[in-house]
């Protein structure tokens, strides 16, 4: 009896989102020539506030929607229900390379009272280049360097620290990874000045400073986890290009994503309504993938006010618990 009340309850969540929800979400139609981007006080595109970008559109298009750009609107209602109910497959790829954004954290799904899951479009991936929405393929060095690699996601054996990545750390989920989409917490707030845009990101705490003004990058023999960042407008576009990597973080998938010292990222932000930003990055590494790829992500406003902290922090209880469980396990 309790089964058939749960099934019942769902199917009424969905048929809401399917005839209130759903309709309005993909009859936005933003970047409406009638709508005029707000300035700042000093004459900038104001890009301002407090923006999520949760999505159950997955960064790669699954391989049984090959060749499809974009869902109708009972598929997308389709595709909401399955991801509510655990059944959407979480990878779209091997463990190592994992590319889903999904979710999961050491191929444990979290179910849906966590996840936080903004605002759907029709989309089949956030890829939008290459055409097949599938990420170019891995170099022959970057497919042996993942046969190397050890953190909590490949089931390895912790001995120390240095079995966990930068995510498992709280250190970073370096770039792109820190501005992907993914299950919680993935709220960014953005505030600008004459000279500056200040982007600070929830998940993993990240704060990005990127200097307008024109000045010089640091010395290439300095190398960053997040990089070195430098902004400038292209019309009523902010453009973000970052260079100066290290090369520490080895995950290529979901929210952690990054390459090594010859990675090249560069952002896109245009405001196309109150509510949107549209977000585009192109990531550029010889050394990892074959080729470039782009990926589209839309931004929606949250609130006026305070981002909070997420308190996760390198040296956290996690790291010193998993380390001894597996010491108890021996």
């Amino acid at each position: 009896m309790h089964g058939r009340t749960a099934a019942a309850s769902f199917l009424l969540i969905t048929l809401v989102f399917l005839t209130v929800f759903l309709p309005a979400a993909l009859a936005q139609t933003p970047g409406d020539s009638s709508w005029t981007a707000p300035r700042t006080a000093w004459g900038d595109p104001d890009l301002q506030g407090i923006w999520n970008n949760n999505t159950v559109v997955p960064l790669q298009r699954p391989a049984e929607l090959a060749g499809k750009q974009e869902l109708s609107s009972e598929e997308v209602a389709v595709r909401f229900h399955e991801r509510a109910s655990g059944l959407f497959p979480q990878d779209h790829a091997d463990s190592k390379t994992d590319t889903s954004l999904g979710p999961t954290k050491g191929g444990v799904s979290y179910n849906e009272f966590w996840f936080e899951w903004g605002q759907d479009t029709n989309r089949t991936s956030l890829l939008v280049d290459p055409p097949d929405g599938r990420l170019p393929p891995a170099t022959a060095e970057e497919e042996a360097r993942q046969r190397l690699r050890t953190d909590s996601y490949v089931g390895v054996r912790f001995e120390s620290l240095e079995d966990f990545n930068a995510f498992d750390r709280c250190i970073t989920r370096g770039l792109p990874g820190a501005m992907m989409p993914g299950f919680y917490n993935h709220n960014y707030h953005l505030l600008q000045t004459p000279d500056y845009v200040a982007l600070v990101v929830e998940m993993i705490h990240d704060a990005r400073i990127i200097p307008l003004d024109g000045r010089p990058g640091v010395s290439p023999h300095i190398r960053q986890w997040m990089g070195d960042s430098r902004g400038r407008w292209e019309g009523d576009t902010l453009v973000i290009e970052t260079t100066r990597f290290n090369d520490k973080i080895l995950r290529r998938g979901g929210t952690v994503l990054g390459g090594d010292e010859r990675l090249r990222v560069v952002e896109r932000l245009t405001r196309v309504d109150a509510d949107t930003i549209d977000y585009q990055v192109t990531v550029t590494d010889p050394t990892i993938w074959t080729a470039p790829w782009t990926a589209s992500i839309p931004m929606n406003r949250r609130s006026e006010g305070t981002l909070f902290e997420y308190a996760c922090h390198e040296g956290n209880y996690g790291l010193m618990n998993i380390l001894s469980g597996a010491r108890a396990q021996e």
